[in-house]
């Protein structure tokens, strides 16, 4: 009678794993299994629709990737981080730290994600500029004239900069900035536009006066978060200054239309089986990730 409880027993187990792992989806024969989709949903914080949509992109993008035979190199992958390191002003081993810190990602698991990442870039590019060609000059005032608020920026900010070890005490501080924390450390400073990350700048760009900053990670391990005081000579940037960023900013939506149009015909017309679907969850407000700012 005992044999027969834990034989059932392991069976009863054994069904769940494999309800678990199961395939809920065949992408031209290539599994999405329902693991992938809850994984994805609890991570990402998507619908079960959206979870799905964005996985069978990702599905078909990797079936793309090994039918035109594109490649990177351990070499390719370096160097981006190389880049990426100097972009933020970090070293490499400091650049590691953080990404296990705000992500946990090992620093195996970060080179297989950036190298991913790097692939579909060559396979957008493949894609994409087959298709497009470059604005023309009316084009380019017309894009001007619409977004000239894009364009438009200070020489510098004058900012209080926060910084903390703990994101509840700085969030503390940044919602009631009369508030005594000790282990909440300030500086002032100048900011020049010209001298400072890009991203950095168009986020401080985008702030209010007298407002804080969205908290981002400190290159320490810690948090901080830029409380804009002022902002000095706010002008716009001529024309013929821009013309070529806005020659990419152009490109750079025109990309993104043709390689949804192209994707989505790819899934009309791909070997697409529905199987299972896990029970929906009720979908939370998506978050803006570290890595947006790592890049």
């Amino acid at each position: 009678m005992l044999k027969l409880i834990l034989s059932l027993f392991i069976a009863l187990n054994v069904m769940a794993a494999t309800t678990i792992n199961g395939i809920a989806i065949l992408v031209k024969d290539q599994p999405i299994t329902l693991y992938d989709i809850q994984t994805e949903m609890d991570k990402k914080h998507l619908s079960l629709d959206n979870t799905v949509k964005k996985l069978i992109r990702h599905k078909l993008q990797e079936i793309e990737v090994k039918e035109r035979h594109l490649h990177v190199s351990s070499q390719e992958v370096y160097e981006e981080i190389e880049k990426m390191a100097e972009q933020n002003k970090l070293t490499i081993m400091q650049l590691y730290d953080v990404i296990f810190k705000e992500r946990k990602l090992s620093e195996k698991e970060f080179k297989e994600e950036l190298k991913n990442n790097m692939l579909n870039k060559k396979l957008f590019n493949a894609i994409a500029f087959s298709h497009m060609e470059q604005p023309t000059p009316d084009e380019e005032e017309e894009y001007y004239r619409l977004h000239i608020d894009d364009f438009t920026h200070p020489e510098s900010f004058t900012v209080g900069i926060y910084s903390a070890a703990s994101k509840e005490r700085l969030q503390e501080k940044m919602d009631n900035p009369m508030f005594h924390a000790p282990d909440v450390k300030y500086e002032s400073n100048t900011l020049v536009y010209d001298a400072i990350n890009p991203r950095l700048a168009e986020m401080l760009n985008k702030t209010e006066v007298h407002r804080f900053t969205p908290m981002i990670p400190a290159p320490n391990g810690k948090h901080m978060s830029f409380y804009v005081e002022e902002k000095n000579n706010v002008a716009a940037q001529p024309l013929e200054e821009v013309r070529a960023q806005i020659a990419n900013m152009i490109m750079g939506e025109n990309r993104e239309q043709v390689l949804g149009d192209y994707f989505d015909r790819l899934r009309l017309n791909a070997d697409i089986k529905i199987i299972r679907m896990p029970e929906a969850k009720k979908k939370v407000a998506e978050k803006p990730s570290f890595e947006s700012w790592m890049k």
